[in-house]
């Protein structure tokens, strides 16, 4: 995001990791014999206004801009969904803590994110979360936690609205430099009181995620955190546990040994860093990719043969895990940034945009259950 009314999804990291040789790290490092089949392939969406969803819109007109996340083959009559999962980005923290009602939100939620909205995905197996942050809203996410009563009134009402509307809640905080991981950590706890660890399966709000870097080198303090207390496989305390993390996508489109060498820092951690990041198993995060940036519309959209998602799908399914974090191999799939208009400059994936030959084409080449299935806890 560049600034309020203007949400892109900016990506910082050093130009090293983006380019680092195929050589280096390949598909192949890391990687166990039998590739374990993808769980999460989703999208984010920033519906027709720039991840504002300020509008009320009418399923008929949101299915013309968006048929092909539910329907990866239109010659069929009732071809499956290209996701299993949908990301509505973005919920501006402090509005939904203080419940705000204006033109664009109604009782701290945007007004277009509309339970029509959310029967239209689920209504096809698809799973539906709300994405509250994005780098426009650092500054809300930072004084919405700024109190501990502040930290849990937002969860509270993050919790009712998940409820609500039966969705899942990710946590997109972006705070590169001082992050206020106590009081996320309180949203957190506030939240599974409401909506416990490992129950997904009977309650769709227990699903709750975070968003990290695409490598360890951005949001480090975050990512150690979250990695180290919040997505661990062994001793893990339920009451602040994270389902998984999305590593999302960098500033721009890396190529595939980028790609698998932002993945790896993940597995790898960071042990000189001070303290250190500790590895993260492949089964608590996915990988993010552009599908449409800039001017053009990606491959990962429209022609899954030449796609990162292809290219890179032997790391993701077998990538094994560091000693001591996680037991089996393979990361749990993709997410793709992002559907519709995520931005006021650049391409999007409104018709004739829409992604059924990359996104949706990949969900047929991989398998991808429907429903989310019930995640793999290491």
């Amino acid at each position: 995001m560049t600034g309020p009314g203007l949400p892109t999804r900016l990506r910082i990291l050093a130009p090293a990791v983006l380019v680092m040789a195929a050589s280096l790290i390949s598909p192949a490092a890391g990687s166990a014999a039998t590739p374990t089949p993808i769980q999460v392939y989703g999208a984010w969406h920033c519906s027709d206004d720039y991840c504002t969803w300020g509008t009320v819109r009418s399923v008929t007109e949101f299915d013309q801009m968006n048929h092909w996340l539910i329907d990866r083959d239109p010659t069929v009559a009732t071809g499956a969904p290209s996701v299993n999962l949908v990301v509505l980005s973005f919920v501006n923290p402090l509005r939904l803590q203080q419940g705000v009602t204006d033109t664009t939100t109604l009782d701290g939620i945007p007004r277009g994110m509309t339970a029509d909205i959310v029967s239209y995905f689920r209504s096809r197996n698809v799973t539906v979360m709300l994405s509250i942050g994005g780098i426009t809203y650092v500054k809300d996410w930072n004084a919405a936690l700024a109190t501990d009563a502040g930290a849990r009134q937002l969860g509270q009402n993050a919790a009712a609205v998940a409820a609500r509307l039966g969705v899942g809640i990710e946590i997109d905080y972006e705070e590169n430099s001082s992050p206020n991981l106590a009081g996320l950590e309180t949203f957190i706890r506030t939240y599974r009181a409401a909506h416990p660890y490992g129950t997904a399966s009977t309650d769709a709000a227990a699903r709750l995620t975070i968003d990290t870097a695409a490598g360890d080198r951005w949001l480090i303090a975050l990512n150690r955190k979250a990695t180290g207390d919040w997505l661990r496989t062994t001793n893990q305390d339920p009451a602040v546990a994270l389902d998984w993390a999305n590593a999302m996508v960098p500033s721009k489109q890396p190529s595939t040994s980028g790609a698998i060498a932002n993945w790896q820092e993940h597995v790898d951690g960071k042990a000189q860093y001070a303290p250190p990041v500790l590895p993260l198993a492949p089964a608590r995060f996915t990988g993010g990719l552009y599908i449409a940036e800039g001017s053009r519309v990606r491959p990962e959209c429209t022609d899954f043969s030449s796609s990162l998602q292809k290219s890179t799908g032997s790391f993701v399914q077998s990538v094994a895990p560091k000693a001591g974090y996680g037991t089996t191999s393979g990361m749990l799939g993709y997410m793709f940034w992002a559907a519709e208009k995520p931005s006021t400059r650049g391409v999007g994936t409104q018709p004739p945009n829409s992604c059924e030959g990359g996104v949706g084409a990949g969900a047929t080449s991989y398998g991808i259950p429907l429903p989310l299935p019930a995640i793999r806890p290491s």
